[in-house]
């Protein structure tokens, strides 16, 4: 089969490999009929995540038709539909019962420190072949495939994989609460809630259209991309260009009469443009993320607010502003998504054909698997328009 196969630091080849089979008798195998392209595939691309290893299949973001199943396997028959999750968890340990399917213990990668295994990025997080793939095998197939409708485009329900519950958990943590003041004794709601949302590929997309289908009356999006401001406008937010101001935060303050937002995303995580002291330090060899969107957050929340960080992060943080988020009370909420968890109240949404989560106005490229290097070029400078790249493994 053909699959998008990772040859070292910015050096991605499709290669013929060996097709998936059976190993264990709770694996699935599907043939892939979609495939995307995730902010944190670039993560790998950029040689950010160590244990990488020369051949490794990679991708996260996969759906397909299920072709075989092992003998354990008793919910899936061939010629289901699914989305597979990019956790692989198997759903009944202590983690799974408590619906932190990112960190089950059954997949779980203790002689690295990490929570579950999955799909497709890295040996520190199981060393499982990835999704960019003609043909893939599901680990723990009795429990997370997610079977969607025969009818409907694959750009319909793909993004169940990672990123609509990766963004619904993201503005859950957030947990937009509405100001209320009290004088007198006597409870008064304010008229509207604000969210701010650092990032606008595509979780900080899903976010704003999550957010706005949730009721959240203000969302403000911070961005550069022209194309990503667009979408964004286009779904009901107001944008801050972080080109035009010299301090986003400010200018979130600025809109929000001083105070600041109720709560706030980060969902650009380490590969933020930095600082120059973060640049400086890169290139003395520490091992440190890209901490200014996350700054950049921290300082946008109200006192009393709260910051929800769906962007990955994978190192320390220099001068951590720990005495400042003490000082104004500031929630601090993150980590993986555990897909399953919210992805039986998302399926829904995309079965209605009014389209609430605006899926039609989401994946601004489909391109062959044979271009996937050039893809992931296209995404990482975030030229010609790319918000978010489907690969379909078939094509010709």
């Amino acid at each position: 089969m053909r699959a998008v196969v990772w040859h070292g630091k910015n050096d991605l080849k499709v290669d013929n490999v060996e097709d998936p089979r059976i190993e264990e008798p709770t694996d699935a195998i599907i043939r892939v009929t979609s495939t995307a392209i995730c902010g944190s595939d670039l993560h790998l691309y950029s040689g950010r995540v160590i244990t990488l290893e020369e051949g490794d299949i990679i991708g996260h973001e996969p759906m397909g038709i299920v072709e075989e199943v092992g003998s354990a396997v008793k919910n899936l028959e061939p010629g289901d539909r699914v989305v597979i999750p990019f956790n692989v968890s198997c759903g009944h340990c202590f983690y799974c019962d408590q619906n932190l399917f990112s960190q089950c213990d059954t997949t779980q990668n203790t002689e690295w420190g990490k929570g579950a295994s999955l799909l497709g990025y890295s040996h520190m997080y199981g060393g499982v072949a990835g999704g960019q793939a003609q043909f893939l095998r599901v680990p723990h197939a009795d429990f997370g495939p997610i079977k969607v409708p025969e009818a409907g485009p694959d750009e319909r329900y793909l993004f169940l994989s990672d990123v609509l519950p990766t963004a619904w958990q993201a503005v859950e943590y957030a947990d937009v609460q509405r100001p209320v003041t009290d004088h007198d004794g006597v409870g008064t709601v304010g008229d509207e809630r604000v969210l701010a949302i650092y990032g606008l590929g595509p979780i900080g997309q899903a976010c704003v259209r999550i957010a706005k289908h949730q009721g959240i009356e203000r969302v403000i999006g911070v961005d550069t991309v022209p194309e990503r401001i667009d979408m964004a406008k286009r779904h009901g937010a107001s944008v801050i260009d972080f080109s035009s101001v010299d301090d986003p935060a400010m200018a979130i303050k600025e809109a929000t009469n001083g105070r600041g937002a109720d709560s706030v995303i980060d969902a650009v995580g380490m590969e933020a443009d930095g600082s120059m002291v973060d640049t400086l330090l890169e290139k003395t060899k520490i091992q440190l993320d890209r901490p200014h969107a996350l700054r950049n957050a921290l300082a946008s929340a109200r006192r009393g607010g709260t910051v929800s960080l769906s962007g990955v992060y994978a190192g320390p943080i220099h001068a951590f502003p720990l005495g400042d988020l003490f000082d104004r009370q500031i929630q601090l909420r993150m980590g993986q998504a555990n897909v399953r968890r919210w992805a039986d109240g998302i399926l829904p949404l995309l079965e209605d054909d009014d389209d609430p989560l605006g899926m039609s106005d989401f994946a601004t490229h489909r391109v062959p698997i044979e271009a996937a290097p050039e893809a992931y070029e296209m995404f990482q400078e975030k030229s010609d328009g790319a918000i978010k790249v489907v690969l379909d493994p078939h094509a010709r």
